[in-house]
């Protein structure tokens, strides 16, 4: 074209931004490309997996070659980009093989030292008769403002969250009949007022 008379530098010029520009264009879409074959092959996760990405979490609905879709607990959609989720931590908690829970319970200051013993066999004996939880441990960890403090550990061989929360409940159920029976008081926030005459 050169010899033929044409001026093809603006031409040449012209190629060379737009192939620059094109080439910014495509950067992000291939970046969600190789990351979606990062994803399937690397398997971090697969629909219906229960996942936290940073602050949001849900289950996986679907897995595409850009982005990827969660379903949040309100019910929402949530669209992640494929780049982003190859470049953060995950929470996978459809992967986890049993749950660590702990919770704690405070009794009032004027339980008895043999009541206070009497708690550890009462904790044993009510999650031992469950038969996806094992404990770990139960102590009196605490003197607190105004409570006797305990925590309790045990594991349950299961990642489902409403089983873990129906377990849970039962062994609330399970203290506070217990409790109410043997006349151990759970504690509340109390002041006590010295007044010199």
């Amino acid at each position: 074209m050169s010899n033929f008379g044409y001026n093809i530098s603006t031409l040449i010029a012209g190629l060379g931004i737009g192939g620059v520009a094109i080439a910014l264009a495509l950067q992000n879409i291939l970046t969600d490309i190789f990351a979606s074959f990062s994803i399937y092959f690397d398997k971090p996760f697969q629909t219906g997996d229960f996942i936290i990405v940073g602050n949001d979490l849900g289950v996986v609905k679907k897995i595409g070659i850009k982005t990827t879709r969660l379903q949040t607990l309100q019910g929402e959609e949530l669209v992640i980009s494929n780049k982003e989720l190859t470049e953060t931590r995950i929470h996978n908690y459809k992967k986890m093989q049993k749950r660590r829970i702990v919770f704690n319970f405070g009794l009032t200051y004027d339980t008895s030292s043999a009541k206070l013993k009497k708690v550890l066999q009462i904790l044993k004996g009510i999650i031992d008769k469950i038969e996806i939880a094992e404990l770990d441990r139960v102590h009196f960890n605490k003197f607190g403002d105004f409570s006797l403090n305990f925590e309790v550990v045990y594991y349950l061989a299961s990642s489902d969250y409403n089983e873990y929360m129906d377990t849970q409940q039962a062994i609330n159920l399970a203290i506070k009949e217990k409790f109410e029976k043997d006349g151990i008081k759970f504690a509340y926030p109390t002041q006590t007022v010295f007044v010199n005459k």
